[in-house]
Parts: C-alpha cells; structure tokens; sequence
C-alpha cells in the first residue's frame, strides 16, 4: 500500500554480465551534485504539473560495495520502465516513440502555439506514463489538431498510424481505470490488464475456480499476469522470463543478479535470489515466499521495492503495476519514528475496533524514515510519500510488514512551494499558524501512523475471503480510507506526546484535523475539471472519511460551514466529538472489511466519496485561478553515473542531476527501451 502526496498547502506533509554492459551513459547534460544550502528543487512546470529534484543525504557515508548495490537495484528498475507504459494502455509505447521522434527530429517553428501545445502534451504523456492522467484517469486532451500532428509525422518521417492516432483524438478508451457504480468495469477501462473483449464477469469467474494450496495463505491470483478471452476461452498471459514482458524482466533479472552479489547479508541476498526466481518462473508461490523473506531482511542500509505490487490500476484490484523504489535508511529519524512500530501493540488494544477484529498479536511491523535514490514505474515521475508492504493479509499477520517514509520526497515538497493556497483557504489566522508550526510534523506522523499502524491494523473474521473478492472496485478505497482513519484517530492522542514524538499533542492534532478537512472537503478539488466525479482511490477516501463526519457532526456543529465575502470555509468547533467520529467511522471501516460487506461499502464510498458539489467547486476553481503552482508535483531523478578503473571495476559512484525533464525522459527512453512496440 502507498501513501500518495496529497496538496502541499492542503496537508503539508502531511547471472554477471560483462563491466561493458553495466555503463549507462547520460544523453543529455548534467551537473554534478554539490553540498550547498540552497538546493534548487524545481525543475519547471506545465499545464498541472510541478516537476522538483530531490537529494540523496547520505550517499556519501556508503560504502562503495552500499553504492554498487544501490546503482545495481535502480539499473533494474528502469529496465522494466516500458513495462508499467504497456500496462497503462497498449498503444503507450507506439504512441511515446512517435512522439518522442517528433520531438527530437522536427526542425520546423518551435515558437508556434500548436508547437507549444504538442510539447506540453508530451510533458504530460511522460508525466502519466501514457495518455491518461495519472491521477484523474481520464484521458489526456490535446490542444492541436490532428491535421498538425499529421504534418509532424511527415516532415519527421514518423509513422503513427490507425487507431494508435485515432484515439489521440476521439472518445475511445476515455477513462483507464473506470470505477463508476452499476457498469462493467473491466470493459470500460482502457487500462491494459485485460483483454478488449473481457468483462467483469469473466474475471470473477476465472478467480473463483482458482484454489489455493493452503486456504490459510491464498495466493494473489491474478497479480502478475493479463487476462484474454480467445475463442470464447478466458487464459493468463504471465509476466515472466520467456513470458509477457519476458525480454525486459530478462533486463530486469541481469542486474538483480549484480546486486544479490553485492547484498549486505544473507537475508538481503536470499531475498534477492527468490525475487529473481520469482521473475523467471512467474510463480505466485515464489511470490509468497519472496515476499516473507523480503519482510524478514530488516538489517542493513540499503533496501528496494521491486516487482508488480500495487493494485489501484485495476479496476477489480487483481493485477499489479510494475514498480520499483531504491532507498537508503536515514538512521536518525527512523531511530526515532521507530517507537511506533515498538509500540504497535498498544495501538491495536487501544483502538475503538470491535473486540474480535482486533490483532492479538501485532508482529513484525518495522518503519524506517528512508532518502530515495531512484524511482521507475509506476513510483515515478509521480511518487508516493510513504508505502507499507507487503500487500497479503496473511503475511501481515503471521510475519508483519515493512513501512517506509520518504523522507527526502516529503522534503523536497515542503521546501519547493509557498503558503499562499493556504491562506486563501485557511478559515482564520489561528488556523494558519497552526498549520505553520505543526502541519508538517503532523503529516510525517500522519504518514507512519497510516503505513505502520493502519495497515498493519485489523483482523478478517474466519472465512472472509481477500478485501479484492469481498469488496472488489472499493477495495481499495476503503483500504485507504481505514489507514487514514487509524492515524486520525491517534494524531489527537496523549500517547504522541508521552512516547517522545510531539511536544504539544493537542495543537499538533488539531493542526492534522484542520488540513485533513480542509483538504478533503475543498482542496483536492482543484485537481478536478467542473463536472468530474472523483475517481482516484485515495482522493475518494479523503472525501468519503471527511464528508461522512461533517454529516454525522451536524447536530453537534461539530464542524461549521462558513460563508464569508462569498467564500467556504470549514471550521472545526470541537475537536474532542470529532477525534470520537474518526473512532465511530474507524470502527464501521474495519467491520467492513472484516465481514466483507459489499453493500456497506459501497453505500458508503457511493454516498460520500464519489460526487461533488458543483457549486462549491466552481467557487474553489474560482479562488485558485490567483495561484500559478500547479496542484500535482512529480520528481525527475538522480543519475548514478560509476567511474571505473583500467581494469572494469568500478572504483566510484557520482551522483548527477538531469538539467531538465525532457532530457531525462529521452535518455530513458534511449537506455531502457527492452519492450517491442506491441506485446
């Protein structure tokens, strides 16, 4: 599970190969990191965009063979960049190249509007690793006309041709991933993990005949692989080695294989051996094992997240999107943010679950405060702040998890932007200032209460099938929405302050709950065009958790609506009976889950979650139009460039950073291309 970055101003944050093979080479200009006090974190912005860079702190006190593994695991990463692109939608990778021909081939006006529009547009293709949004799903519009594209192609000599042009400009394909109530939700996605002609139905079908060995330890069927309806049969394509994707996971393999050798310890290199295993078997029971092992392997100063993981992209919450994050321990805040994960216990006694859904024994649960050397796929350009993994319930239970906080992504954002939204939004001066002195401690504790806490929190009652069967296109949303909840409902606790973390509890909690309001009951909109429904699992979790308790809160006006000189504003009149509502709703979350009740949450995502109020929309567009930052913030990355010696051997890592985002797209394009076109 991955926490995304919610509005800045909103929640502040809240086998060897040869040495010749292993060199990638930048294709564009760099320039070498240097240690100074005023970092430049923009790159530049377009249409919704902010792009930012980020430090590596710490880079400097690994060893070289720390280095070696950190380049080798984000060498793998990018070699399965093409993959998440292809996941996306399967004219992706056609699409990007011919563009990205254009791009670098046309020598015509570049000064022109229709040139600046077709830039943009292909700023915003790299962005969402395809032509959707990566946020709202919907399918990106482009502000010049197809008789312009036709005559770039043909003074570039490019070919893009049939339906991979056609649907840059018709309605066809319009959502990725489609959520709505009451339709087939596989077939109106365009999202790649299934075949054209394969509904709801078959997918439900399919799983329910798939059994695990151990009903106690059920496999995550569908997680790597697409499904495809031939001849009226319904069959897996998997990704693996000499499978789906097999040329790039060959890619990905070779350098899994360079770090396993230079693995800090055993755990780390036996845990590296059963990810590559896994990669060339596709076996969902490596999967497993992998995974337990991977949980366990906690010492060390360099750790990863690679492989298919997360299930938001489909709409049924089977099929993992490719990802990878590389990450370096930052020992001291995690030393101390560890008290957290020591203290889980406590939480889940502590916590308003009914008796028999609570953990008897939480085990396993460790948080790390970690920097980010490199991201790719679907972690990149727009990334999480915080994730918690692995995703099976069973592992969680009997083994425990690993949550991490990116430090040095959230530290980027807090340093990259200003508070003017905040002011505009903030219902007073008090307001303001407690967002000022608490709002970003409050969002680092809401970020590891959410991953170390919330994730780990709960039980299924005996004979409750996996979240993804029982509450299938809300599973994910709801998910969200609990671990939300169990931070909210600790972030205004005594036990912050008595466990060393915060030196002012209270003002720290009302700090959280103002911005977590704020934002989910206004702020987010401005990531919407009028009309939309919110679609995104975890913008709707933050609707659906705000606009239940503002209801629930009314006869108490335990949060006020303000209309002021024609502007909303929400006030918190009484944080005690709101802290008690988060309980109430934490409480009803868990049951769902527990129970599987589809009905519940469906009443409850469909209730709250999922429309918006025009009117009110309207206004927050209106009063956002005076801000040029955009609302949507991603990262270009470092470049680990190896310095090597007579020999081959490698003697140094540099870090660089790309002059521009472009830059760093076409040099990936141009290194990490594995994928045919068409798979």
């Amino acid at each position: 599970m991955k926490v995304k970055h919610v509005l800045g101003f909103a929640l502040a944050l809240t086998a060897f190969v040869s040495c010749k093979d292993e060199k990638k080479e930048p294709a564009v200009k760099v320039a070498e990191v240097k240690v100074e006090n005023a970092f430049d974190y923009n790159v530049e912005q377009f249409a919704d965009i902010k792009m930012l860079r980020y430090q590596i702190p710490g880079w400097e006190n690994l060893t070289l063979k720390e280095q070696k593994l950190v380049y080798y695991l984000t060498q793998a990463g990018l070699a399965g960049r093409d993959i998440i692109w292809d996941q996306n939608y399967r004219h992706n990778l056609k699409i990007r190249k011919a563009l990205e021909a254009v791009y670098t081939n046309y020598s015509g006006d570049k000064n022109s509007d229709d040139w600046n529009a077709f830039e943009i547009y292909l700023k915003r293709v790299w962005f969402s690793n395809g032509i959707h949004h990566h946020y709202s799903n919907d399918k990106l519009k482009p502000e010049f006309s197809q008789e312009y594209l036709k005559t770039l192609l043909t003074e570039t000599n490019t070919s893009l041709e049939g339906e991979a042009f056609d649907v840059i400009f018709n309605d066809s394909d319009s959502k990725k991933v489609n959520q709505a109530k009451g339709v087939d939700n596989v077939a109106l996605s365009a999202v790649n993990f299934y075949g054209p002609n394969v509904t709801n139905a078959d997918v439900e079908t399919f799983y329910k005949n798939k059994k695990s060995p151990n009903p106690d330890k059920p496999l995550s069927f569908g997680l790597n692989s697409k499904l495809v309806k031939e001849n009226g049969q319904v069959r897996e394509l998997v990704y693996k080695s000499g499978g789906l994707y097999g040329s790039a996971i060959d890619e990905i393999t070779k350098w899994l294989e360079l770090a396993q050798g230079v693995a800090e310890n055993k755990a780390q290199g036996d845990a590296l051996g059963l990810l590559i295993q896994y990669y060339n078997t596709g076996d969902l029971q490596t999967w497993d094992d992998y995974n337990v092992a991977w949980t366990a392997a906690t010492d060390g100063n360099v750790d990863y997240i690679n492989s298919f993981i997360e299930v938001y992209n489909d709409p049924l919450g089977y099929r993992g999107s490719y990802e990878t994050i590389v990450q370096i321990n930052d020992f001291d805040m995690s030393q101390k943010m560890k008290v957290l994960s020591d203290n889980a216990q406590w939480f889940e006694d502590n916590s308003p679950l009914m008796e028999e859904h609570k953990k008897k024994n939480v085990v396993g649960v460790t948080y790390k405060v970690v920097n980010v050397a490199g991201e790719a796929g679907d972690a990149s350009p727009s990334t999480p702040i915080g994730v918690n993994l692995p995703n099976a319930n069973w592992i969680r239970a009997a083994v425990g998890s690993k949550s991490v906080s990116l430090g040095n992504i959230i530290e980027a954002y807090n340093n990259a932007g200003s508070s003017g939204r905040l002011h505009e939004f903030v219902n007073d001066e008090e307001e303001f200032q407690l967002e000022e002195k608490y709002g970003q401690v409050a969002d680092k504790l809401h970020t590891a209460l959410h991953e170390v806490i919330g994730h780990a929190s709960g039980q299924l009652n005996p004979g409750v099938g996996e979240t993804k069967e029982t509450l299938k296109n809300y599973a994910s949303t709801l998910e969200e929405g609990r671990a939300d909840l169990v931070g909210l409902y600790y972030l205004y606790n005594p036990k912050l302050q008595e466990l060393g973390l915060v030196d002012d509890w209270k003002a720290m909690g009302k700090a959280a709950y103002d911005g977590y309001i704020r934002n989910g009951l206004m702020t987010q909109l401005i990531r919407l065009n009028i009309g939309d429904d919110v679609e995104e699992a975890h913008m709707r979790n933050r609707q659906w958790v705000s606009a239940w308790v503002f209801e629930k809160g009314k006869a108490d006006n335990v949060i006020e609506k303000i209309t002021r000189d024609g502007k909303t504003y929400y006030n918190i009149t009484d944080y005690d009976k709101l802290h008690d509502l988060f309980g109430q709703l934490l409480r009803e979350t868990q049951r769902i889950k527990s129970e599987g009740d589809y009905q519940a949450v469906e009443d409850l995502v469909e209730t709250y979650g999922v429309k918006v109020n025009q009117d009110l929309h309207a206004e927050i567009l209106e009063r956002n139009k005076q801000f040029t930052a955009a609302p949507y913030s991603g990262f270009v990355n470092p470049i680990l460039v190896p310095e090597k010696d007579d020999s081959g051997e490698i003697t140094s890592i540099k870090v660089l950073q790309p002059e521009s985002f472009p830059g760093q797209m076409l040099d990936y394009s141009k290194n990490y291309n594995y994928l045919p076109e068409v798979n």
